[in-house]
């Protein structure tokens, strides 16, 4: 967009230089020709104008649309954290509770901790005691209901 709006600012530096050049070899009454011209030439100023007006609406939005993902990954993370809390998880018990979250599977978990994947079985059997739930999607629905439920009542 950037590189549009400069192309447009230099065509109508060209097109208002050539009016003005225009206009200074005419003297009197400036022909239809290049009065057509000049129209042409403070269009594209206009546009030019208002592109840039668009683009700083648009980095304007992109950056408050930033900061409202920041804010809303702050909160789930924060409701994960109180499930955590309220399961008491060990530290390696929240470590393969985080990856699960995030939908690792048992051999990639198991691949980033540097353990195998009986002990990640074994912390992920402790997890679903813990919490109450007896498997990945009953766990998962226990945190997303309780993202749901602060959604609706303006917790979150």
């Amino acid at each position: 967009m950037i590189l549009l709006i400069l192309a447009q600012a230099f065509c109508a530096l060209f097109f208002v230089s050539d009016v003005i050049t225009d206009l200074n070899e005419v003297g009197g009454k400036p022909p239809l020709h290049l009065s057509i011209e000049a129209i042409a030439a403070a269009t594209l100023v206009v546009a030019i104008l208002l592109d840039i007006r668009v683009l700083r609406a648009l980095v304007t939005r992109k950056a408050r649309l930033e900061d409202s993902l920041k804010e809303a990954s702050r909160a789930v993370f924060e409701v994960i954290e109180a499930h955590f809390d309220g399961w008491a998880l060990s530290p390696a018990e929240r470590d393969v509770a985080g990856f699960l979250v995030k939908g690792l599977s048992i051999t990639e978990i198991a691949a980033l901790r540097g353990n195998k994947e009986g002990t990640i079985k074994a912390h992920l059997n402790a997890i679903y005691r813990k919490s109450g739930t007896k498997n990945r999607a009953e766990l998962m629905s226990a945190v997303i209901d309780t993202l749901i439920d602060a959604d609706m009542t303006g917790d979150a």
